[in-house]
């Protein structure tokens, strides 16, 4: 269950953002995929609401059309700029 947990948090709202955008999809044409309202979408990428649920597990299934490596976790600001 503790996968489950950290599988849920890693869907925030840049991520979910970042997936659509990786897509080259509207808001709208990424609920009809998941079978939610766009409302929920934007809600997502505002930060307003998280997904959860069957909702996560949608996410991951469709962000395997984005590659493999969007499927980690994304890096935060302070990874980022760790280079150097």
């Amino acid at each position: 269950m503790a996968g489950d947990t950290s599988e849920k948090r890693a869907w925030n709202a840049e991520r979910v953002r970042e997936l659509r955008r990786r897509l080259g999809v509207t808001q709208n044409q990424l609920a009809h995929r998941l079978g939610v309202r766009q409302q929920t979408v934007s809600e997502w990428e505002t930060g307003l609401y998280s997904p959860r649920g069957a909702s996560v597990t949608l996410l991951r299934m469709v962000s395997e059309e984005a590659g493999p490596e969007y499927r980690t976790a994304p890096q935060t600001e302070v990874e980022k700029g760790d280079d150097g």
